[in-house]
């Protein structure tokens, strides 16, 4: 298996959660979402080196709370003003034995370790590798009052980690920003790249409301029932 660096980035402040505390902090199961984030990502990848890119202010409060649970050994990287800066301090903290770069949210902390090396082998294979799931909604695109249907057989909802060759991020993250960057792949494909799309998991949420914690504990209670 390729050498790999996982940079995962946790800047979020938690607004729509409500409350102080940014949502990557919060407790899920018996422990906070990025402890969980990380230690998913050291099962899956043991020797992988671990990058976790927090904005300034939350930096201390991170190295006070990670000192009370297990958590598998990471670097702190500092973020920047957009998410796409964030990713590019990330990258500049690498190691230059990676060959491959897996760039995750802090705050998708359900992330299978069988996904996780298929990425890994996909991505090797094919340059990059996504994971997606279909669409199961129905969805209307709006054009002032008026609205239409979207097939969505054409859709395709993203999740992370999003896997590329080091060279290939690292050449996409010399790009000025846009604020069409909505993600690493799009970071890519502004170059002309193609990205490989992937299957995704829908157990793989993002942890945004208060809603997304109830569903992500009663997701952790069932895979603890399994293993049992």
């Amino acid at each position: 298996m390729a050498q790999t660096a996982v940079i995962i980035v946790a800047g979020g402040g938690g607004k729509r959660m409500g409350g102080t505390l940014p949502k990557q902090f919060m407790v899920l199961g018996d422990k906070p979402i990025l402890v969980h984030t990380i230690n998913r990502f050291h099962e899956a990848l043991p020797t992988a080196q671990l990058i976790v890119v927090l904005p300034d202010e939350h930096i201390p409060f991170w190295e006070n709370l990670k000192a009370r649970f297990e958590v598998a050994r990471h670097r702190v990287v500092s973020g920047g003003t957009e998410r796409f800066h964030s990713v590019k301090n990330g990258l500049k903290a690498v190691a230059y034995d990676a060959e491959l770069v897996a760039i995750h949210d802090g705050v998708r902390p359900l992330a299978s370790v069988a996904m996780i090396r298929r990425l890994i082998d996909e991505a090797q294979a094919h340059g990059s590798a996504i994971p997606v799931v279909a669409a199961i909604d129905s969805y209307r695109m709006v054009e002032g009052e008026a609205s239409k249907i979207v097939d969505r057989s054409l859709l395709r909802m993203v999740q992370t980690p999003q896997l590329f060759r080091r060279a290939l991020l690292d050449e996409a993250y010399e790009q000025p920003f846009s604020p069409l960057f909505t993600d690493d792949a799009s970071v890519v494909e502004a170059m002309g790249e193609q990205v490989h799309l992937s299957k995704g998991e829908r157990s793989n949420i993002k942890i945004t409301t208060r809603e997304d914690i109830a569903i992500a504990n009663a997701l952790l209670e069932h895979k603890s029932l399994e293993n049992a």
